[in-house]
């Protein structure tokens, strides 16, 4: 108050001007300062003693109507007159000295009442500080709603898994005509890989796509060999590409080699004592903890383990084996979640498992897993790493617990699988298995199954498209899952609420257009050592030189297209501008028949003879009659003995 009595009061105008007040044409008043703290305290003083008062009255009329009896009520009256007394007395002290003691504070108004308010019931003052909430307190039953509301949708979610699968939307990837027989997609979400029967791998990037959805990248990386199977490293910045030869490739994360695996000595009986595999690879994965191991398996009956820093040797390698103890073809190999374990699903129906550590004898076995003779087409273990799924080529999608590894926990059957990498995957909360089958061509529609992994009931399907479905991935990030089909798309289904990011980012984006104007442009040689008069004029700007060449007629002028018939304008026709090329066009077209000359020539003769332009004005006078012989008919020469017949 000091400071804006100090402010207010000063004389200076052009503060005033400042502050907006030289407007009002008003001298600056004075106050004092004392008098205002007086009648201030006076003010607090009179109303703090006017509430108690009131409190008091209340008090004791509540008294009289509890106590009905006179003798008790004069006592409790005189009683409480006294108590009355000294407790007004007590609390105008109190009021009083509390008023003087705040003096130095702007105490404007009923300051007393707002301490008699704040000196309550004690849980009020405890519910307050607990809540701080600002306003005026909300009806009851509607403190809690919105958090109702969200547990009763989590609750149904919950309820009906059926919700939380991301297939609102789809879009589609055109990566070729063939089958797309491998899907990989880096932790983060943010790239996508796919490869084919057509050798191609190509690379989507779903931030720097548009709506086109194009590729940036496409490559061929083991040249004529099928793709079998594509995936990122744990961290992203590698990538393993299987395919139809012995030797497996590592790729950075922009499709440049880093490693080939070495191929082993085919002549060597012993596959322990080869370097490499010595036959068509089959599958794929990366360990899930070692950024640097992968695991590989192949037609030559081993699981080898390789390390990308090592590419002249394997680590380890693991032999399946049959009843009989015979070699066994594996054609699929996954690792545990924690990576300790080594799984391999073989050619004789049987899921064989290691220890990775001891490449010996297997940690468990199922021998009759699948059918024999079939290729088991993908194994994969759950999040929480109890459970194994298996992908049968015999039609059946199975799920095992690998501490009772002889009897599965549920089979689905009545699923075809025409491919040898056909997919199955976990959903990202663990509760849901998906797979996809397989159609021949013109039976229908290849569809995605969703099961339920507690009961194996058929909750969901999808109709892909009209071949089959091949790859399945559910990434646990995006939320969305990717599908791979037998005719070359790959087709990526997210919901805009449920996902993150990924196909989101992309179909947001329009179409760029393309600049057709820099075709006009022209070359910009530089010659810095050029005399000035021949060195060109540095260009400052290539849209405003885009800009003169579209107004510059002859820069900006269109190709004629090329004539089309007889030439025209001083262009040469299509025939060409020869005489060779003139006489053969014109030879083409001539259908007279030649076959007799003497007819040919004679054709001419009556129109020479009555227009002469060549010959017969020359010798006009000179020329003889022309006498030519006379075609004697066949009848007379029949008669005639054959030695007087003329022989031709």
């Amino acid at each position: 108050l000091l400071a804006d009595a100090e402010v207010l009061a000063g004389p200076d105008p052009e503060l005033a001007a400042t502050m907006g007040f030289s407007g009002f044409g008003k001298k600056a008043r004075t106050f004092d300062l004392e008098a205002m703290f007086e009648q201030t305290r006076r003010t607090a003083v009179e109303r703090s003693r006017k509430v108690l008062e009131a409190r008091e009255r209340e008090k004791e009329d509540q008294a009289e109507k509890e106590f009905r009896s006179p003798c008790t009520d004069s006592s409790a009256s005189a009683a409480s007159a006294t108590g009355a007394g000294s407790t007004l007395n007590q609390r105008y002290l109190r009021g009083s000295s509390e008023s003087e003691d705040s003096s130095d504070e702007d105490l404007t108004g009923p300051s007393m009442q707002s301490q008699t308010s704040a000196q309550g019931p004690a849980e009020d003052t405890d519910d307050d500080e607990d809540d701080e909430f600002i306003g005026p307190p909300l009806p009851p039953g509607f403190k809690d709603s919105d958090d109702d509301n969200d547990n009763d949708d989590t609750e149904e979610e919950d309820n009906n898994p059926i919700k939380k699968i991301p297939d609102s939307h789809e879009i589609t990837l055109q990566h070729g005509t063939k089958t797309v027989s491998a899907l990989g997609l880096d932790p983060s979400g943010a790239r996508l890989i796919t490869g084919g029967y057509d050798y191609d791998v190509k690379f989507w990037d779903f931030a720097g796509m548009d709506a086109s959805l194009q590729a940036f990248r496409s490559l061929q990386p083991c040249e004529c060999h099928q793709i079998k199977s594509l995936q990122y490293s744990s961290t992203g910045d590698v990538i393993l590409v299987v395919s139809g030869n012995s030797q497996a490739k590592v790729l950075d994360r922009d499709g440049f080699p880093v490693m080939e695996c070495i191929k082993g000595d085919q002549y060597i009986v012993d596959m322990t004592n080869t370097k490499g595999h010595t036959a068509m690879l089959n599958s794929g994965c990366w360990h899930p903890k070692i950024k640097e191991e992968f695991l590989t398996c192949s037609n030559d009956g081993t699981v080898r383990t390789w390390d990308v820093n090592n590419e002249k040797k394997h680590k380890s390698v693991f032999k399946p084996r049959s009843v009989q103890g015979k070699r066994v073809i594996p054609t699929t190999c996954t690792y545990s979640r924690d990576g300790k374990l080594i799984a391999a699903g073989c050619q004789d129906g049987s899921i064989q498992i290691w220890d990775r550590n001891m490449s010996v004898h297997t940690k468990f076995h199922c021998r009759q897993a699948h059918a024999p003779g079939t290729d088991t087409s993908c194994l994969t273990f759950s999040y929480d790493g109890t459970v194994l799924a298996s992908r049968g080529g015999d039609d059946t999608l199975k799920i095992w617990d690998i501490r009772q590894f002889k009897k599965p926990l549920n089979s689905a059957e009545s699923l075809p699988s025409f491919f040898p990498m056909t997919d199955c995957c976990f959903s990202p909360d663990d509760k849901i298995l998906v797979t996809g089958t397989s159609v021949k061509k013109g039976g229908g529609s290849g569809k995605l199954f969703f099961f339920y992994r507690e009961t194996f009931q058929k909750l969901y399907e999808i109709e892909v498209t009209d071949a089959s479905v091949v790859r399945c991935l559910w990434h646990p990030k995006l939320n969305q899952i990717m599908v791979g089909t037998g005719n070359g798309l790959a087709k990526v289904y997210y919901d805009p609420v449920k996902s993150q990011r990924g196909a989101k980012l992309c179909v947001v984006k329009t179409k760029r257009k393309e600049r057709q104007a820099e075709t006009l442009t022209q070359d910009y040689i530089i010659t810095p050592h050029a005399l000035p008069m021949f060195r060109e004029p540095r260009q400052r700007s290539t849209r405003k030189q885009l800009e003169k060449d579209r107004l510059d007629p002859m820069k900006s002028h269109k190709p004629e297209p090329p004539v089309a018939g007889p030439g025209r304008g001083g262009r040469v026709g299509t025939h060409g501008g020869t005489l060779s090329s003139y006489i053969v066009k014109n030879i083409a077209l001539d259908k007279t028949d030649d076959s007799n000359p003497r007819e040919a020539i004679l054709r001419h003769a009556k129109e020479a003879e009555e227009n002469p332009y060549w010959v017969a004005p020359a010798y006009a006078k000179t020329q003889p009659k022309t006498v030519f012989a006379e075609v004697e008919p066949e009848d007379d020469e029949t008669d005639k003995p054959e030695w007087k017949k003329r022989k031709i």
